[in-house]
């Protein structure tokens, strides 16, 4: 395994961010660790002579940047790119309001476009890296209240997909990281989930029963996030990684059956699909 690599995580003042981060650490790479608040990143992480904690809010252009440069001034060069920060707006479509929705896009999807767009310029001039985003089952499969979650991530999984095409010739590769539940801090309410603004009487009863039912889930998630950090390490290390990683059995199990739906919904209307064109075609 080499060891000399230089990574850059978001989000790494807790949950999955802090995992993959101390998992790289753990195998001799060095890492910029970046969060909002640089105080969270260094008690999350502690101090060592590979690690850089740098402050980066993701909705900021400027702070990815700066971020990116203070990167190449410590360590040389990037060679991973984790983007990984993310929140959770839960609600029905209805009664999430607009300013809820475009603050979901602005943090997990124009987020991770800065601080990739501010770190592809640093990889073309190496002619190498690897890009690699953290998506969800969300960002694969429509899940029951959490439109504008999902949207986010769906968006993530369309640009990663296209952004592989543009940067394969300069020797940037690129990985989708597609995770189920795993027992991070993305239900904590207020930090990073948000419950919707707006209420409306037909979706008020399953509203009420659905809050409870997420608030639940926090702190019994299956995944482990440790394992999740460690695995990941495994997969950068690939001379060729996937570019798409289904990460926990319960994301396996929805993939795989999202893949079965969408070839039986194929089949289920294939004469009306494919007798479309003019006739002279």
């Amino acid at each position: 395994m080499t060891t000399d690599k230089t990574w850059l995580i978001t989000g790494a003042s807790r949950g999955m961010g802090v995992d993959i981060a101390k998992a790289a650490l753990a195998a001799g790479h060095n890492v910029v660790a970046t969060g909002r608040n640089t105080d969270a990143v260094t008690n999350a992480l502690g101090a060592a002579d590979n690690l850089l904690v740098v402050e980066l809010d993701l909705t900021r252009p400027e702070d990815a940047s700066a971020a990116a440069q203070a990167a190449v001034n410590r360590f040389g060069r990037i060679d991973v790119l984790v983007n990984n920060a993310a929140n959770f707006y839960a609600g029905f479509f209805e009664e999430t309001s607009d300013s809820q929705i475009r603050a979901q896009m602005e943090t997990n999807f124009f987020g991770p476009l800065n601080v990739t767009r501010a770190i592809l310029p640093i990889m073309r001039k190496q002619r190498s890296g690897h890009v690699i985003t953290v998506t969800s089952l969300a960002g694969v499969t429509g899940l029951e209240f959490v439109a504008a979650y999902a949207s986010s991530k769906f968006a993530l999984e369309g640009w990663m997909e296209s952004l592989r095409f543009d940067v394969e010739p300069y020797g940037i590769k690129t990985t989708i990281v597609e995770p189920g539940f795993f027992r991070t801090e993305l239900l904590v309410e207020g930090d990073s989930t948000i419950w919707p603004e707006l209420s409306i009487d037909d979706y008020a009863e399953r509203t009420a029963a659905a809050i409870p039912s997420w608030r639940s889930m926090n702190g019994t998630q299956a995944g482990d996030p440790a394992k999740l950090g460690a695995a990941l390490i495994e997969i950068a290390d690939q001379e060729n990684p996937p570019l798409r990683w289904v990460a926990g059995a319960d994301c396996v199990e929805a993939v795989e059956q999202k893949a079965h739906d969408l070839l039986a919904q194929i089949d289920a209307n294939r004469e009306l699909s494919v007798h479309l064109s003019h006739d002279d075609a």
